[in-house]
């Protein structure tokens, strides 16, 4: 077997089991509807960006340079 064939069969295999699935459809919606809870509304209101706010335009690397010294020498 090929490894083309196999990854067809893999393929076909998840195809298969995601159409014939009655619960797990749900299951999946709900993880998705969590994964863009976690990574799309919590980054918006408690991960400010601390660039944007602390420096001015172009000056981030001269920003970021002086905070890792700053915490390095404490």
């Amino acid at each position: 077997m090929t490894a083309r064939e196999t990854l067809s069969s893999v393929y076909r295999f998840y195809r298969d089991g995601f159409r014939s699935m009655t619960l797990g459809k749900t299951l999946w919606a709900i993880i998705l509807i969590k994964l863009f809870i976690i990574f799309v509304v919590l980054r918006l209101f408690f991960f400010p960006n601390y660039l944007k706010t602390h420096s001015q335009a172009g000056g981030e690397p001269a920003l970021v340079s002086s905070e890792l010294l700053d915490r390095a020498g404490e």
